[in-house]
């Protein structure tokens, strides 16, 4: 009888840890790894990160510069099951392989700038942006000629990876809505510290 009873009570913790861990991971913070090149120089591939959940969970807009988690599926509903799911916890423990909409970029336009792409240059409300972090001086234009010229709506961002060359990003989709960004990166390490 005591066995029963401490197993019981085992699992009953068991429980209310994972479900803790999926709620944390779901809605305040959550580790990811760094799969691709788009973001080189400033990330590489396989590093790890630590992405805050809580721009997402407040609704709040991120910044020129922020590195910030975007479901790239635009066109696609958000639902709170599709956060369920597309949790690092979720996925680990139900041994789904990555989301291949998730990238991560860095915001370039926020709510009413206009950019512009023109001599291997981004311009912000007519002014060429300094890019330190970019891989290579120059940005190519985006594919699609919608995006030449665009003023980002209201609740949108603009998101470019800082290997421009070689990213998928609003040059191709277009502006994100703000509750397809779901987080911002707050901390990097060359490696995962509890391997």
């Amino acid at each position: 009888m005591k066995l029963i009873r401490t197993l019981f009570h085992w699992s009953i913790s068991l429980l209310i840890a994972a479900v803790l861990s999926l709620l944390i991971t779901t809605f305040l913070i959550e580790p990811a790894e760094v799969h691709g090149q788009s973001m080189m120089p400033t990330l590489q591939d396989n590093n790890y990160i630590l992405i805050s959940k809580l721009s997402h969970t407040l609704d709040q807009t991120p910044g020129y510069g922020d590195i910030v988690v975007i479901d790239s599926e635009i066109d696609r509903d958000r639902s709170l099951m599709r956060e369920f799911k597309e949790a690092s916890l979720y996925r680990l423990l139900t041994g789904r392989e990555k989301a291949h909409n998730r990238w991560l970029k860095r915001v370039i336009g926020e709510p009413g700038d206009t950019l512009e792409f023109k001599n291997n240059k981004v311009y912000r409300n007519g002014k060429p942006l300094q890019e330190p972090y970019t891989m290579d001086p120059t940005t190519p234009p985006p594919r699609n000629a919608r995006w030449q010229k665009v003023t980002v709506p209201e609740d949108h961002v603009f998101v470019m990876g800082d290997n421009r060359d070689n990213s998928k990003d609003s040059r191709d989709i277009g502006p994100i809505p703000n509750n397809h960004i779901l987080g911002k990166m707050i901390v990097q390490m060359e490696s995962w510290p509890f391997r």
